[in-house]
């Protein structure tokens, strides 16, 4: 089956389309094209001060590490919230070509750190609310993070955001000893459709990120009130981040045919540089722990694209816009690790070319015809001259 793109939509998908017609042509012959792949769980903010936490030193600009990995949608985990989201649309969402969407956090100042965000005078839901409506195009969703005390009230004030918006909301949760119950976050306070990120981070106990898990460790088993929460629509986000993973929580969950809902990276420079890497590596692992190569795809196109209500995304059908990856997979000996230990593959997914808006933005080896390169779009402003 062939894709033909024309002004930056997908024109035709049929066989044997006649290439003499195209000003480029691809040859992906026994490599697999899919939609351009959605991450959302990224960190994209540089923010307005050099000592917050996820709001500026440890974000990445997007472009860089999007394209490579056939990414061309990301949203932004809680980065900026209802106080800077302005200043985050100025600084990334106008300057990127990847088309970047966000999680507004509930916190004002958005993931600042520890201080800002156990401030529950931060959190405010009319004003998160507020800020969502006006920038409907920007703003899929709410974002609550990193809060360590025992009460509900952040939680109950990011629902609200929620209800009032009409979005889903997104929970990084967990910090507090003992633990606030799982069960009651999922089957209490989400919606369908409300978003449970880090899904198979929680090792039982005490985790270092204070999770709880969502597999029982002594029976190996996913908990009832777990499968119980997916089937009525609560969506389970991987999240997999600088140590936000365990494979004694995914590998039991994958083999039961508990699968997430989404996969994403919480990319950020510890990631990054870490066990997570990017898309393809956290898609090969799920790959190599069991789960299906078109159920890895969807986990990553279709499937999110529906939880950020852009149904328009994630699927490659005439009239879409053409955002597209491809990718080999490689067949070899390969390794994956995360903090509680590593695990082999036989698999490995590498991108070969990303296309954004009809536009190839990567191409790694040269499998286009002509190999035209045009020049990218400026993304910051221009020297001024010297005198």
């Amino acid at each position: 089956m062939d894709v033909a793109i024309k002004d930056g939509k997908v024109a035709m998908i049929a066989k044997n389309i006649n290439a003499s017609e195209g000003v480029q042509v691809v040859n992906a012959k026994g490599m697999y094209v899919t939609p351009g792949l959605i991450d959302i769980h990224v960190h994209f903010f540089w923010g307005h001060d050099g000592n917050a936490y996820m709001n500026a030193p440890a974000s990445l600009p997007a472009d860089g590490f999007t394209f490579p990995a056939g990414v061309t949608t990301v949203v932004d985990a809680g980065s900026p919230g209802w106080k800077t989201f302005e200043l985050y649309k100025k600084q990334t969402i106008e300057k990127s070509q990847t088309r970047v969407l966000a999680f507004l956090n509930i916190v004002g100042q958005g993931m600042a750190g520890g201080k800002y965000e156990n401030d529950i005078n931060e959190m405010d839901s009319q004003k998160a609310a507020e800020m969502a409506k006006k920038y409907p195009n920007d703003i899929v969703g709410f974002k609550l993070a990193h809060f360590n005390g025992r009460t509900w009230v952040p939680t109950d004030r990011l629902m609200e955001a929620g209800r009032l918006a009409n979005l889903p909301v997104i929970v990084d949760f967990g910090g507090a000893t003992p633990f606030l119950p799982l069960d009651s976050l999922f089957n209490v306070k989400f919606r369908p459709g409300d978003i449970y990120t880090h899904a198979f981070g929680g090792n039982g106990s005490t985790s270092p990120n204070g999770r709880e898990s969502i597999v029982d460790v002594t029976t190996n088993k996913v908990k009832p009130y777990v499968i119980k929460a997916q089937n009525r629509g609560v969506i389970f986000d991987v999240g997999f981040g600088g140590s936000s993973f365990l494979f004694n929580q995914g590998s039991p969950a994958i083999k039961s045919g508990f699968y997430p809902n989404s996969i994403s990276t919480d990319l950020h420079t510890g990631s990054m540089n870490n066990a997570m890497k990017n898309m393809p590596n956290i898609m090969s692992l799920f790959m190599a722990m069991g789960m299906d190569l078109q159920s890895v795809i969807k986990a990553s196109t279709w499937n999110p694209a529906q939880e950020i209500k852009r149904p328009e995304l994630g699927n490659l059908s005439v009239g879409a816009d053409a955002d597209v990856a491809i990718f080999t997979l490689r067949e070899g000996n390969f390794g994956f690790y995360a903090r509680d230990g590593k695990i082999a593959g036989k698999n490995r997914l590498e991108t070969e070319m990303t296309i954004r808006g009809g536009r190839i933005v990567y191409n790694l080896n040269a499998i286009a015809e002509p190999n035209l390169l045009p020049s990218a779009p400026r993304t910051r402003p221009a020297r001024p001259a010297a005198n």
